[in-house]
């Protein structure tokens, strides 16, 4: 399963909008739309998952550039899963982990 960041999404776009600009390019398992957790507002971005690294590959070749809404948008592989489905390592995960450790060092003085 390969995962595709779509970013500068329009407020107004929906999950619907964003299947329909793939589907020509493969098979869509999901279309993931982010939203606040406090607001419920759109993020706007979301993340499309494919089964095809193929269909994948051809989806963010065709439609880089493409807009939506009269906005353009960025689309590529996302960068927290690698193609052989393993999880890339996460900046703001070791950062988070630096920064538990110097509070807690802090507290132990």
């Amino acid at each position: 399963m390969v995962s595709i960041f779509v970013g500068n999404l329009d407020y107004r776009a929906s999950e619907s909008d964003v299947r329909s600009l793939f589907e020509p390019h493969g098979r869509v398992a999901s279309v993931r739309m982010m939203s606040d957790q406090v607001t419920q507002r759109p993020r706007g971005f979301a993340f499309v998952s494919m089964p095809s690294l193929d269909d994948a590959d051809e989806a963010v070749t065709r439609l880089a550039g493409i807009s939506l809404h009269g906005r353009r948008l960025t689309i590529n592989e996302s960068q927290d899963e690698r193609r052989d489905g393993t999880r890339a390592s996460q900046g703001s995960t070791s950062g988070r982990n630096r920064a538990l450790e110097m509070f807690n060092a802090l507290c132990q003085e």
